[in-house]
């Protein structure tokens, strides 16, 4: 009679044990999948509106694509492939002089409306500062948050002098895992600043992971480095 107990309850363990085991194999595939849904649902949004003209035209045009066009999933594929044609053309504009132009053209355009400019200003900086950039002055670094006694990541907007004491400040972004779109705005003296070495790129793959991804060496100790 004892052993059934004992029984039941290895059984139970081992049904834990193996379902933990199972969840944390396929949690990075679902968080690739979620990071993905969300890129294609967004992208699907961007072209919808030239994938139903191009599907009308093709419809009206071309009567035997007619019950093909008509699945929504058929169209959702196109508005996904519309968006990202319309990006990679955008890419290859921007590359060249003419683009650039234009796009000088349009941000003088943003400029003149007051809240538009002060959002793609905005998002525009983070843009650039979370982007890998070789030989870039920018840095990763660690800083005590949320308090001091616990360390994170954080990357270097700009640094400015405190108008009364001089002292140097500097305003940090402090993204959140897994997802950096987010994250704090902390002002802070440079003197509390730990500097790294880390790229910005394994930066961004640390937090995107949530810190599987890390360098094999790295101090939390603050030098003397300016």
């Amino acid at each position: 009679m004892s052993g059934k107990p004992e029984r039941r309850s290895f059984y139970h363990a081992n049904f834990q044990g193996n379902l933990l085991a199972g969840l944390l194999t396929v949690a990075p595939l679902i968080a690739v999948w979620l990071v993905f849904d969300f890129f294609l649902d967004a992208l699907s949004q961007v072209g919808h509106p030239l994938a139903v003209a191009l599907t009308d035209f093709l419809d009206g045009h071309i009567p035997a694509l007619t019950p093909v066009l008509a699945s929504v999933t058929v169209r959702w594929l196109i508005a996904v492939l519309v968006a990202l044609l319309a990006l990679y053309s955008i890419g290859v504009i921007a590359s060249r002089v003419i683009g650039q132009q234009l796009i000088v053209l349009f941000e003088k355009i943003i400029t003149r409306i007051p809240l538009v400019e002060t959002i793609y200003s905005a998002s525009k900086k983070l843009v650039d500062v979370l982007r890998p950039k070789p030989n870039s002055s920018q840095r990763v670094v660690l800083i005590g948050f949320p308090h001091e006694g616990l360390k994170t990541i954080a990357f270097v907007m700009r640094v400015f002098k405190d108008s009364r004491t001089g002292e140097d400040l500097a305003t940090v972004f402090v993204p959140t895992a897994p997802n950096p779109t987010t994250g704090y705005l902390e002002i802070l003296p440079v003197s509390k600043l730990i500097p790294t070495d880390i790229p910005t790129d394994q930066a961004m793959a640390m937090i995107l992971s949530g810190g599987a991804v890390a360098p094999d060496n790295l101090s939390i100790a603050r030098s003397e480095r300016p």
